[in-house]
């Protein structure tokens, strides 16, 4: 793994550093295996990055956007991760329908639509069910308790280890999300992460020793590219 930290001035920077991160990335990717694979994070933080990328002339044929998590509410809720993603970036550009891998919310047991959106990924990757398939790039954000996609302190999706995708909780309400091991497995991990209020969890995640099931986002650990770009407001104690 490689591990690299920024800490940029200000969230203007921020997002002009993931930009140049992921464009970076696509461009190796389409090289090197003809297509690109993204999962997107929610959250108000990345939706200026994703205007910004929608602003971009990129073979959006070879483009194909995932989610790493999602609340358990119809897209067109104004809580949709899809939703945000879709209009900030994807509603602007031509990219085909079919390379718009949603995560879907429809059945009435969630449990059902991981194992769905599980079984998507599979066929996508034309991976095994023991095969843990490799996203180019996965962004991230994290929370001011240290989470991060859908995986939270202290909950049961923390322990799932066999699977790319479960069911996520935040306060009795379901979500879905990837496992950390199917994070871990990603060719690159982008966190941005903003605002003073996620120093203390911070200073958490890169302490040499502090509990994982406290503070999930210390599991993220990929076999690739892992990188935490930080504001000032957020950073500034980890210069």
């Amino acid at each position: 793994m490689s591990k690299k930290l920024e800490v940029l001035p200000d969230q203007g920077a921020l997002i002009a550093r993931a930009l140049e991160l992921i464009l970076s990335n696509i461009e190796t990717a389409i090289q090197e295996r003809g297509q690109f694979t993204i999962a997107l994070s929610g959250g108000s933080t990345p939706k200026p990055l994703y205007e910004a990328i929608s602003t971009q002339k990129l073979p959006w044929d070879k483009i194909h956007v995932f989610w790493g998590d999602e609340r358990y509410v119809p897209p067109d809720h104004p809580d949709s991760n899809e939703l945000m993603a879709r209009r900030a970036w994807l509603d602007r550009v031509d990219i085909p329908t079919g390379n718009i891998h949603a995560i879907p919310t429809n059945e009435t047991d969630p449990a059902a639509a991981a194992v769905q959106y599980e079984r998507h990924l599979q066929e996508f990757f034309h991976s095994s069910p023991d095969e843990l398939p490799s996203l180019d790039v996965i962004l991230l954000g994290m929370g001011d308790d240290a989470h991060t996609a859908s995986l939270f302190p202290h909950t049961e999706a923390l322990k799932v280890t066999d699977k790319l995708i479960t069911v996520g909780n935040k306060d009795g309400n379901p979500r879905i999300t990837f496992t950390y091991p199917f994070i871990n497995s990603a060719r690159c991990v982008i966190f941005i992460v903003a605002g003073a209020n996620k120093r203390p969890a911070l200073a958490q995640i890169f302490a040499p020793v502090a509990d994982e099931f406290t503070y999930p986002s210390r599991l993220i650990q990929p076999q690739g590219e892992l990188w935490w770009l930080l504001d000032a407001a957020a950073g500034s104690d980890l210069k």
